[in-house]
């Protein structure tokens, strides 16, 4: 089944690494993988994160231009040509999806919605146009696939809501600690007998910039500890964030900057311990990738992190925003490493887990059968469908390689090769780039 698959925050294929893009790409995959044909229907970025009515005037303006061209693009296609469903991943005040329910509609398909948040305390407020923009598309959803579970008791009533825990593509073989250990040490010179703690974030303004200063605010309290931190990512705070960690002293902290997967990885391996407050935080996907390497986690209790933390077993959770408690959780672990070495055990064993790594084999864990029989009875069949292959796993072993539909400047349908999960560029130019926002209007290439 063809879908047209679109991220208004942040495309799959966007240069900057992140927790969302990552999780766009996983979904794209798991798709393919269950049989299906995801086509990114575009890179229009609808983000907002300013609270700019003007600006979010033009964006709703210039989205629906958007849609109707995408409407025309896919009329002028063959009927087996064009997508069955529209599938919109992360939607929320700051960047609702102002093309999908417009071309849903105007194709009669199913319009379907992950990770959706609403926030009614937006309403009225400098964002109002937008969330009044994401309520319609929330009520014009066939279904919402919950991703993080605090997003669900705030959702429309009403409208049949399907879980998909967060997961990963946990295909790799996990490396050795002393090797992966020996790797990192050759990178940064440092000694392999200090506890090593992993920062993994980027480098911007806002929570992710609130998490580093909790986090340099918690290590000051164990700056008698021996342990060494490191960081990977980068951004346009990197002064402040500097400037949050330069308290803990001279050779404590190591910048590795942005890494791509596979050194990300040896990271992990090579780390004793995640650490990572994790403010206003869905779930984080760094705390998900860090127990599929064996890495246990200290990280905030906050948003969805519960749901992918198993608190006293894979990790510890503490108090959200409490800088002292997160030190004394740290603590504990750093002074007993036996119980750090069982839980970073029990971190691996996650892995193998239906809910952090449904695309770890070639035969579907029954969690990501279940969805998909669910998405395909529940959302996409007004009447009682036929007994289902995807419930039974049969239609996971396919690979269909992505494809966006995409507009000329000149006009016309167009098909254009995509890259997939791994994030090779899709055809045309990339999004154009707008004011001090990032990515703005978007591109009306796909």
């Amino acid at each position: 089944m063809k879908i047209a698959f679109y991220a208004p925050m942040k495309p799959p294929d966007h240069p900057v690494p992140s927790g969302d893009r990552r999780m766009a790409r996983l979904l794209m995959e798991a798709l393919e993988r269950a049989g299906h044909e995801p086509q990114l229907a575009c890179r229009f970025v609808s983000r907002d994160s300013r609270g700019d009515p003007a600006r979010q005037k033009q964006l709703i303006e210039e989205g629906a231009k958007l849609a109707d061209a995408l409407l025309a693009d896919y009329r002028a296609l063959p009927e087996d040509a064009r997508p069955k469903v529209w599938f919109t991943y992360h939607l929320y005040y700051k960047a609702p999806d102002l093309i999908g329910p417009r071309v849903a509609e105007g194709l009669g398909i199913p319009y379907i919605a992950a990770e959706a948040s609403l926030a009614g305390k937006r309403a009225g407020g400098p964002w109002d146009s937008y969330h009044q923009a994401l309520l319609q598309a929330l009520k014009a959803a066939r279904a919402l696939v919950t991703i993080n579970p605090a997003d669900a008791p705030a959702l429309p009533g009403g409208t049949k809501q399907l879980s998909l825990p967060p997961f990963l593509n946990a295909t790799h073989e996990a490396q050795a600690k002393d090797r992966a250990r020996a790797e990192v040490a050759g990178w940064t010179a440092l000694s392999a007998d200090a506890p090593w703690l992993l920062a993994v974030g980027m480098f911007r303004a806002g929570d992710k910039l609130e998490s580093y200063r909790l986090l340099g605010a918690a290590l000051a309290y164990l700056k008698d500890r021996d342990w060494r931190l490191l960081v990977v990512g980068d951004g346009p705070a990197r002064a402040e964030v500097e400037a949050a960690l330069a308290p803990l002293g001279e050779g404590r902290v190591t910048y590795l900057g942005q890494l791509d997967s596979e050194r990300l990885r040896t990271c992990y391996a090579a780390a004793d311990l995640l650490v990572w407050p994790a403010r206003r935080e869905a779930y984080g996907m760094a705390l998900l990738e860090a127990q599929a390497e064996g890495l246990p986690v200290v990280a905030g209790r906050e948003g969805g992190v519960g749901a992918v933390v198993a608190d006293g077993e894979s990790g510890l959770l503490s108090e959200p925003g409490d800088a002292a408690a997160f030190a004394r959780a740290l603590d504990s672990l750093l002074t007993d490493p036996e119980r750090r070495a069982a839980m970073g055990r029990a971190a691996a064993a996650r892995r193998e887990s239906a809910s952090s790594a449904i695309m770890a084999s070639r035969a579907p864990p029954r969690s990501w059968t279940r969805f998909c029989g669910r998405l395909r009875r529940d959302a996409l069949c007004p009447d009682p469908p036929r007994p289902d292959p995807l419930e039974r796993g049969e239609a996971f072993a396919g690979s269909h390689r992505p494809t966006a539909v995409g507009r000329r400047s000149g006009g016309g349908a167009t098909l254009a090769s995509a890259g997939g999960p791994e994030g090779l560029p899709l055809a045309g130019e990339p999004a154009r780039q707008g004011g001090g926002d990032g990515p703005a209007v978007g591109d009306r290439r796909a």
